[in-house]
């Protein structure tokens, strides 16, 4: 049975999908154990590579903002922490009681914009939420898979500070010991000038697993590390500014890694990494007071015009072993050239 869905993009703009039974792809049906698979599921979107969970996107309205969990590695190694959408008794003997209950898994958010709070989770405070509010393209693919989606930032008293339209690709690399895929957020202002505030709490973020991390609670020594294009290493890579930043420790006794790609044309490329001991792993183009520790406490805001738009790119690299076996410098170079073609 044919189906349509309208769906409204502001400025005058209707977009009507057409589809036979389940939301899909305007390409011919693939085969589910090759290629990458996307499937629309209550909640979720569920993606699989060969055969395979890689990650679910869950876009209702039971978090703040939309979020991807789990993200599976090479061997389906999971790579980043489960809490707070479950508490396995593993992580409960590493790290129990939590920390930062806003950290789910990997997401894009910032403390700042236009003032409002689009970061926390406390039910104490008055928080912003990201609100999904459809889908524009869902395509599987024996290469790639594609995810186009737009949401709508409101404040608590239900105004709408800005929208943005946002791409999540996963490629079919061939590799089962490598994971890839990009995002890509353009955020649009309204009517009124969007500004994103100077506050090292923020942007597209993963919390890596716990066994991961460069330290455990009360401060004991992890097995973690952290390492930066520009050869900064472990606590002396928080705030600092570089192309590429690999965060690799061991999980299930093999030593894996997640490296973030900041975009060459990205705004204030290289960005400063908000990368912490514990697990948080974020590229923060906002921060620069934090950062550098300067005076002026809004050195680092970022205004958009009314009317105009900003785009971020990132790309993520999971892979086996630490920076140097993965050869996650070669890897940005191949990106960065690509990028400038």
């Amino acid at each position: 049975m044919l189906r349509r869905s309208i769906i409204k993009l502001g400025t005058g703009i209707t977009v009507i999908l057409m589809w036979s039974g389940a939301l899909a792809s305007d390409q011919p049906a693939q085969n589910k154990s090759t290629g990458v698979q996307i499937t629309q599921l209550t909640n979720r979107l569920r993606i699989e590579i060969n055969g395979r969970l890689f990650t679910e996107y869950y876009f209702s309205e039971e978090a703040p903002r939309p979020y991807y969990y789990p993200v599976l590695g090479p061997d389906q190694l999971p790579m980043t922490r489960n809490w707070p959408m479950k508490s396995p008794p593993e992580e409960e003997r590493i790290a129990k009681p939590y920390d930062h209950p806003h950290h789910r898994s990997l997401w894009f958010g910032h403390i700042l914009v236009n003032g409002q709070d689009f970061w926390d989770e406390d039910k104490k405070k008055k928080l912003g939420q990201i609100v999904h509010k459809g889908f524009d393209k869902i395509e599987s693919g024996a290469d790639s898979g594609v995810i186009k989606s737009h949401d709508w930032w409101v404040a608590p008293n239900g105004d709408t500070v800005c929208t943005d339209n946002r791409t999540f690709r996963v490629y079919n690399t061939g590799n089962a010991k490598e994971r890839l895929f990009d995002f890509e957020i353009t955020l649009h202002a309204g009517k009124t000038d969007l500004t994103f505030g100077d506050n090292k709490d923020g942007t597209m973020a993963i919390r890596v697993a716990e066994t991961m991390r460069l330290k455990g609670p009360k401060e004991k020594p992890g097995q973690g590390h952290i390492v930066t294009s520009t050869g900064m290493r472990d606590d002396e890579a928080w705030g600092k500014r570089a192309d590429w930043c690999d965060y690799y420790g061991p999980v299930e006794g093999k030593t894996v890694g997640v490296a973030i790609f900041d975009h060459p044309q990205n705004p204030r490329h290289p960005t400063w990494w908000h990368v912490r001991d514990y697990g948080l792993f974020a590229a923060n183009p906002f921060g620069r007071h934090d950062f550098e520790k300067l005076e002026d406490k809004s050195a680092g805001n970022l205004t958009v015009p009314a009317g105009k738009s900003i785009t971020f790119r990132y790309r993520f690299y999971i892979h086996e072993g630490n920076e140097k076996e993965a050869k996650v410098a070669e890897k940005y170079q191949e990106y960065a050239t690509k990028s400038s073609d």
